[in-house]
């Protein structure tokens, strides 16, 4: 997959092209079938597939004193829409001066002499343009004018016949329940970044971690949670089990938001390597111990409680 960062970047083999069009922070079950409807249009046509997404995402421009919880940063959302076969994928950069773009703009600018699209799908609750008001209809009705098709995908429900939602996923993270977010995802949620040299306790009481320091854009639940780990993200690299405490290490009154995941019978030097964490079930709370005894003991019974969930194969 080729990623362009604008518009008027594409070769003339990526124009003409069935594109979907959305935020996508998550990339859940809806948002893999607005993509997948113009790959279905695309196959059926033989023209390109691509996908259209705004980065930084438009809340954190809106409302920069709230730090946005990041369902998928870029990095990783790029990763998931390439997996599912798209041709290429353009990032326009938001800000506040493109947000006073008027709809009619950006559909004439980016749509029609950008992309020269053939087909644009989007959500049911997209909007665009300045004030928000470009939506499916919009472009329904500029799609008619400019000849290319349109598809404005309903709601997608989860089997209990809720809307499958990037809201309620993170609500479902917040409250320390990874199992209910994977129903909606399609697959596990995951924390990735690069392994930090630490000040080695883990190691010094038999329980060595890989550490990643996070930002306050991680708003899952603080605690200790049964993992698979993988080290980098190349196709090769293979998914270890493990336990991680993700929080601020209050027993050595820990500042930094960290994630310290232990891997299973694995002792290697990983320091500055890529890790991707799945959390596949909450454990307990973050809690302070008195000492490392206490901690040491309460270790032993989380590794204890890991294994025994990652042994029920539901992963």
């Amino acid at each position: 997959m080729r990623i362009y960062k604008h518009y008027n970047e594409l070769p003339e083999k990526f124009r003409n092209s069935s594109i979907a069009i959305g935020n996508f922070d998550g990339m859940h079950q809806g948002h893999a079938k607005v993509i997948n409807r113009a790959g279905v249009f695309a196959h059926e046509r033989g023209v390109p597939w691509g996908v259209l997404t705004f980065e930084p995402h438009p809340r954190e421009i809106f409302d920069q004193n709230t730090p946005l919880f990041r369902l998928t940063p870029f990095a990783m959302k790029a990763r998931h829409i390439e997996s599912m076969g798209v041709d290429f994928l353009v990032v326009i950069h938001f800000d506040k001066k493109f947000s006073k773009i008027t709809a009619n703009e950006f559909v004439d600018r980016i749509l029609v002499q950008g992309f020269e699209a053939s087909y644009v799908v989007s959500g049911f609750n997209f909007a665009f343009g300045h004030k928000r008001v470009g939506n499916t209809g919009f472009l329904q009705m500029k799609g008619k004018q400019f000849g290319f098709g349109t598809s404005g995908i309903k709601q997608v429900l989860d089997d209990g016949g809720e809307i499958i939602s990037s809201t309620r996923i993170r609500k479902f993270l917040s409250d320390g329940n990874p199992r209910a977010a994977r129903n909606l995802l399609g697959r596990n949620y995951e924390i990735e970044g690069t392994i930090s040299q630490g000040e080695q306790r883990g190691r010094k009481i038999g329980f060595p971690t890989a550490n990643i320091e996070l930002n306050d854009g991680i708003r899952t639940a603080v605690g200790v949670y049964a993992i698979k780990a993988r080290i980098d993200c190349g196709p090769n690299a293979v998914w270890h089990d493990g336990v991680a405490n993700l929080g601020y290490r209050p027993t050595f009154n820990g500042r930094k938001f960290v994630l310290e995941t232990h891997l299973f019978d694995f002792d290697k030097n990983i320091y500055g390597a890529d890790l991707r964490v799945a959390l596949l079930d909450f454990i307990r709370p973050e809690q302070k111990f008195d000492g490392i005894e206490g901690l040491t003991t309460q270790i032993k019974k989380d590794v204890t409680q890991s294994k025994s969930i990652l042994a029920s194969k539901q992963y």
